[in-house]
C-alpha cells in the first residue's frame, strides 16, 4: 500500500490510507496514515453505525491537506475485541434428530443465513468449496474426519479442507448476525461459532485429529483462527 501510495503522490494524487497495525504503518511510512486501534478486519471500528464510520473517513480525509508527510495520526477511540463475550445467538431447536446434531444444526440456520444475505445484497464469504447448499455434506465430511483425521477418506488435501473449514465458519457467522439479538462486538460472533454450536466443536476436534494423525503444522493450526487455539 505504501509503495502504491507513493506511485500516485507522484503523479500529483494525494492519497491517505487507514491503518489497523500501527507498527507496520511506522514502517511504510506512507503520506498519509489514520491509525485505528480497532480489531483486525473492522477498519472502520463499528458496524451498522454509520456516525462513527463516517466520523473514521472523515478523520482520514481531513489528512488530504497535509504536506508535512509522513503523516501518522491515531483516530481518538481504542476499540478492543471481545473475544471472551460469545455474542448472543438463539438456535432453533432440532428438526431431523437421525442427522448429525452439527448437520442438523446447520441445516436449521439456512433461513438466518438467507436474511443476512438478503440484507448483505447477496455479498457471502462463502465460496472456496462450496456454498450454503453444500454446508450439511461438508460438515458430514468434517465429522468423519473428527473421528479419523484421515483427509484421503473424505477426499480432502491439506488446502481443501482449510478452505471448507472457512466456508463452514463464514456460513455460521453470516447467519450469526441475522440471529444475534445485538450488534455483536468484535470476535464475538466467531467466539459464539466455536464455543456455543456443534459444528464449532466439531471443528476443534478435527484440528486436534489432524494434528493426531501426523498431518504439517500449517495444516491442522490454520483449521482454527488464533483466538480459538487454547
Amino acid at each position: 500500500m505504501g509503495v502504491l501510495a507513493r506511485v500516485l503522490e507522484e503523479a500529483g494524487i494525494a492519497t491517505v490510507g487507514l491503518s489497523l497495525v500501527r507498527r507496520q504503518a511506522e514502517n511504510i511510512k506512507a503520506p498519509r496514515f489514520l491509525h485505528c486501534e480497532f480489531p483486525l478486519g473492522r477498519p472502520l471500528g463499528k458496524p451498522k453505525d454509520a456516525a462513527f464510520q463516517t466520523d473514521v473517513i472523515r478523520r482520514a480525509f481531513a489528512l488530504l491537506d497535509r504536506t508535512d508527510v509522513p503523516v501518522l495520526e491515531d483516530h481518538p477511540q481504542t476499540i478492543e475485541d471481545q473475544t471472551e463475550q460469545p455474542a448472543r445467538c438463539t438456535l432453533p431447536p432440532r428438526h431431523d434428530p437421525d442427522a448429525h446434531g452439527a448437520v442438523d444444526e446447520a441445516l436449521g440456520i439456512r433461513p438466518a443465513y438467507n436474511r443476512q444475505l438478503e440484507e448483505a445484497q447477496g455479498r457471502t464469504a462463502m465460496g472456496r468449496v462450496g456454498g450454503p447448499d453444500d454446508v450439511g455434506e461438508l460438515i458430514q465430511q468434517m465429522v468423519v474426519l473428527a473421528e479419523n483425521g484421515d483427509l484421503a477418506e473424505v477426499g480432502f488435501d491439506a488446502l481443501t479442507v482449510r478452505a471448507a473449514a472457512q466456508d463452514i465458519r463464514a456460513y455460521y457467522e453470516e447467519a450469526g448476525l441475522a440471529l444475534a439479538d445485538h450488534v455483536p462486538g468484535a470476535r464475538q460472533i466467531e467466539s459464539w461459532f466455536y464455543t456455543q454450536t456443534k459444528t464449532g466443536q466439531v471443528l476443534k476436534a478435527v484440528s486436534s485429529s489432524l494434528k493426531a494423525a501426523g498431518e504439517e503444522r500449517e495444516t491442522w493450526y490454520y483449521m482454527l483462527p488464533g483466538s480459538q487455539q487454547r
